[in-house]
């Protein structure tokens, strides 16, 4: 299926492991033009050379911190006009209200939840005014199933599912679409960290982090190129009259009987 995304330019943060580079992968291979952007400058030379090498498409990239202040509108500035935005970046941490600290979940929501949020407020005008675009937000299922043992996650998450909603059911009036995908535990880097954070909070013992990934759908971890590839159609044409949802992919783990 040409899914009509040639020559598409693609903005994806978080973008030089995990779900961002696959994402970013998986539009070059549909013959888009993808800018990663991440705070490791090594790491994204690393990424593009993986696309280059396993696409044939030369990949652009921005090394920046979305944290810091002003970093939305620096990345305006760098990358300059695209047609797709997607945000993937964030990092917010694991543990129970009494286990995070007041700087760490301000922390982690200013990269994610603000993150997401200043770059709509930066790209989203550009898009209406063109009457063409798409968002794509990358939230996570505890904003659906939250959960105490990763409170700070699951109130962002939610918090940007309601964004996603709000902005996706007005923009069609301007030709933009904006949707999100809530991945559940997916084989990356950052799940490991959450199960060691999780195992932390519920016993005390990081190390027994694997108990937290047993009665997985299917028996496994979903693959970061299963997310990418809902997050690719979603962005494409093909989906054209995808507005204001957000799409659980989870396996149909939240209304299996071990869910919660």
């Amino acid at each position: 299926m040409d899914l009509q995304l040639a020559g598409k330019r693609v903005l994806i943060t978080g973008a030089s492991k995990g779900i961002g580079l696959a994402c970013a992968v998986a539009f070059a291979r549909e013959g888009a033009d993808p800018v990663l952007v991440a705070r490791d400058d090594a790491a994204l030379h690393a990424a593009t050379t993986a696309i280059r090498e396993q696409t044939g498409r030369q990949a652009s990239a921005v090394t920046l911190d979305l944290a810091q202040a002003g970093a939305a509108e620096r990345l305006c500035k760098e990358a300059g006009p695209i047609d797709i935005l997607v945000n993937n970046a964030g990092a917010v941490p694991g543990g129970a209200l009494d286990q995070v600290q007041d700087e760490r979940w301000r922390a982690g929501w200013e990269l994610k939840v603000h993150g997401y949020i200043s770059l709509a407020r930066h790209y989203y005008p550009k898009m209406r005014e063109a009457g063409t675009g798409v968002i794509a937000n990358i939230i996570g299922m505890a904003g659906s199933a939250p959960r105490a043992d990763y409170i700070c996650g699951a109130a962002a998450n939610a918090s940007l599912i309601a964004f996603t909603r709000a902005l996706g059911g007005e923009s069609p009036r301007n030709g933009v679409r904006v949707f999100g995908v809530n991945p559940s535990r997916t084989r990356t880097d950052r799940v490991l960290t959450l199960a060691r954070q999780r195992a932390q909070a519920r016993w005390g013992d990081e190390s027994r982090w694997q108990e937290t990934l047993s009665d997985l759908p299917f028996g496994r971890l979903m693959e970061p190129e299963e997310v990418a590839s809902m997050v690719v159609f979603g962005a494409s044409p093909r989906a054209g009259y995808l507005s204001g949802t957000v799409i659980d992919l989870d396996g149909g783990e939240q209304y299996a009987s071990h869910g919660r």
